[in-house]
């Protein structure tokens, strides 16, 4: 199919559909049209503007005419989720990205979402490339962004983003993510939330041996709404994902988790393991973790969980018990509780960052 016909596609869907609303089951803890109120999601172009394009990573920008064929080959190709074809069908512009077949690149390349509207994101890792990626976010009253990145054969790529805490701005965000036999894929997330912020995944393990690994952190206070939402979705045989998400949650703030895994007829040995764990600092902080497993093949390995909490009051008055003052104590047992999730981010640079960044909300919020 032409970029067109992709296009008008998603048209189609998101004018059948329209903005989600909570009866859509995906969105149930996640209020987006009372979030927009009046204002709607609108016309608007959102921009993809990049910190730091390391040299070997070739770029494109959409707006321009003849495509070459790898962005015509994939662009547009993630249209089915209902806020993915609003961003294709509502987006001019964006950018295009590719690293070439083998290319280790080993700076640090880093983008940023920004401005209000809609906009999309496409790239390409071909065959043995490596990359770390660096996803900023941006401030707006309302933003959509749509990302699809693709990894050929034993490709890696590292996927760090932080979103910021954004007050009242509605943020949504859809990746989708296709992996190749033998490639790997590693995300981590950060959020300090926004009156309402949905990260929203969909990874296809094509190919046996194919990896994706996922963790996250929620720190939220006042009344921050922090969603993230995955799919992930073992296509082959022999294919292995993993999901560890933890949230801090104070004030009248909600976290939300919605991870779903669906084992494809014929993926047998897959192997798939969800965590996802909150705290809750107060009686009105509120937190959804839904974990989900959908299978259709045989001798795999799947296991999920899922738990919701108070900060444990005897590890609390040990500390206590030792001199360590109460708004202290705190904040060393919310750190312990974060750091296993914060501790799958490879690069150190940025695992250092979110670490620091995460100090720093902890003492404001303890």
């Amino acid at each position: 199919m032409s970029l067109e016909g992709r296009k008008a596609e998603a048209v189609a869907i998101f004018g059948s559909h329209g903005v989600p609303h909570r009866r859509v089951e995906e969105w149930k803890y996640s209020d987006l049209r009372s979030a927009l109120g009046d204002a709607g999601i609108g016309t608007a172009q959102a921009q993809l503007r990049v910190a730091h394009l390391p040299a070997g990573v070739e770029s494109f920008d959409l707006l321009q005419s003849s495509p070459p064929d790898w962005v015509t080959a994939h662009f547009g190709l993630a249209n089915r989720n209902v806020m993915s074809a609003a961003s294709l069908s509502l987006s001019s512009g964006g950018m295009a990205f590719r690293v070439r077949k083998d290319t280790v690149i080993a700076e640090t390349m880093k983008f940023e979402f920004t401005g209000a509207g809609h906009v999309r994101g496409l790239l390409v890792l071909e065959e043995g490339a490596s990359l770390t990626l660096v996803e900023g976010v941006g401030l707006a009253d309302f933003r959509n962004a749509g990302l699809e990145i693709v990894l050929g054969e034993s490709a890696r790529l590292e996927h760090v983003r932080v979103s910021p805490d954004a007050g009242d701005a509605v943020l949504v965000e859809e990746a989708s993510v296709r992996i190749a036999q033998g490639a790997q894929y590693r995300a981590h997330f950060a959020s300090f939330g926004s009156k309402l912020s949905r990260m929203e995944l969909e990874i296809a393990l094509e190919g046996a041996d194919a990896e994706a690994h996922l963790s996250g952190v929620a720190l939220l206070d006042g009344k921050r709404h922090s969603d993230v939402t995955t799919h992930v979705i073992h296509r082959t045989a022999n294919t292995r994902s993993t999901q560890l998400f933890k949230h801090v949650a104070g004030g009248q703030s909600r976290a939300v988790y919605q991870g779903k895994v669906t084992v494809a007829k014929g993926a047998d040995g897959s192997d798939s393991g969800q965590s996802a764990k909150a705290l809750l600092l107060g009686e009105s902080a509120e937190a959804d973790l839904k974990p989900e497993l959908e299978i259709f093949a045989d001798d795999v390995k799947c296991a999920h969980g899922a738990a919701v909490g108070d900060l444990d009051a005897e590890s609390l008055f040990y500390l206590r018990a030792r001199g360590i003052p109460e708004t202290e104590a705190r904040g060393l047992l919310l750190q312990a509780f974060l750091e296993d999730a914060v501790a799958q981010i490879a690069h150190t640079d940025q695992r250092e960052l979110v670490r620091t960044e995460l100090l720093t909300a902890l003492k404001a919020l303890t």
